[in-house]
């Protein structure tokens, strides 16, 4: 998938301070190219419980953001979230007290 349709499917106007972030982030994210498709996809099944994937301004690294205000909408987004960890192998650090999470990468196992 190319850099500006990634972005612009995230909800970023493409500019090249976002770009160059993006890269940062392909490159830190372990097994990238094996999981890209898979971090758009679930960024599509977390619109319907207020939640979606973005970029970290703090790390080069994707987040998911579970920001509903429903219990079991949170619930669900959870779910997702585990589903698509085991399902493609994918590592993910959980931010103390938050409903955040990073993207780190393909499992190498």
């Amino acid at each position: 998938m190319q850099k500006e349709a990634m972005l612009t499917q995230l909800g970023y106007v493409p500019n090249e301070a976002l770009l160059s972030q993006l890269e940062k982030i392909e490159q830190n994210t372990q097994g990238y190219s094996k999981i890209q498709k898979h971090i758009m996809d679930l960024h599509d099944h977390l619109k319907v419980d207020n939640s979606y994937v973005a970029m970290s301004n703090s790390t080069d690294n994707f987040k998911i953001k579970v920001e509903s205000s429903s219990a079991a909408l949170v619930e669900e987004a959870h779910e997702k979230i585990k589903r698509f960890c085991d399902k493609y192998k994918v590592n993910i650090k959980k931010l103390q007290n938050k409903d955040t999470y990073y993207i780190l990468g393909f499992k190498n196992q």
